[in-house]
């Protein structure tokens, strides 16, 4: 998979979890928790979907890596 697909599938996974976020306004490291209100319910559940739609493993140390657009489809990028 490459950056633009990674990038895709993160925009798609977090807009499952936040219908109504504008992520045109999100800035590429600014930290999705912060900007869209996600408890940890919510941030777990945008980890199992990216794990899900793209069958990258996704362990706990990776989530401060998870918790921005571009650190998260960098990491998925590079597992693909």
């Amino acid at each position: 998979m490459d950056s633009d697909q990674a990038e895709s599938v993160v925009r798609s996974a977090v807009l499952s979890i936040v219908p109504d976020a504008d992520l045109d306004e999100l800035g590429a490291d600014e930290d999705l928790c912060d900007a869209l209100e996600l408890d940890s319910l919510d941030f777990l559940a945008f980890v199992e979907t990216l794990t899900s739609r793209t069958g990258v493993r996704l362990d706990e140390d990776d989530y401060p890596r998870l918790r921005t657009l571009r650190g998260a489809a960098e990491l998925i990028a590079q597992r693909s």
